[in-house]
């Protein structure tokens, strides 16, 4: 079994049903879901738009592949109704967003999973709920604790 940590957000919709919804699946069809934390209302990132996300972390334990797991999410994401995942640097509103931040301490890096999450250090909006549930874990690549780096992204804003 790996232990992964997952980043949730929505900003269309009714937000918390979509993350409360999305915690719920992944438990049911990815592994066992050992930790929520808070939801957290913040900005966009990336982009400018109106509708503010709702953000979370979860903790899963699961017995499936880094790949499987990936496509088990993106089929989650569809089921909540999102249409299409945003690529690159080009982001957009939606229904619900999942991504696997770690996934126990692999390094990864295919063209369509990079673990960990290759963004997650500079974005307070990923640290602020996985330090909740998780402060003492080590970011494998840069071997600093999520709490550190959650406290170094949020100095820089």
């Amino acid at each position: 079994m790996a232990m992964t940590y997952l980043g949730l957000g929505a900003n269309l919709g009714n937000r918390q049903q979509q993350l409360t919804a999305a915690a719920m699946l992944l438990g049911e069809r990815a592994g066992h879901l050992l930790a929520l934390s808070r939801f957290y209302d913040t900005a966009p990132w990336g982009y400018d738009s109106p509708h503010p996300f709702l953000n979370a972390a979860v903790q899963l334990e699961t017995a499936l592949s880094p790949q499987k797991l990936l496509a088990t999410i993106l089929q989650i994401e569809r089921d909540l109704g999102r249409t299409s995942k945003t690529g690159g640097s080009i982001y957009q509103d939606r229904p619900i967003d999942i991504d696997i931040l770690l996934y126990d301490s692999l390094i990864l890096e295919q063209p369509d999973l990079i673990l960990p999450h290759p963004r997650m250090h500079r974005r307070t909006f990923v640290l602020q709920p996985l330090a909740e549930i998780a402060p003492s874990l080590q970011h494998p690549v840069l071997k600093q604790t999520i709490a550190a780096l959650y406290e170094s992204a949020a100095g820089t804003e």
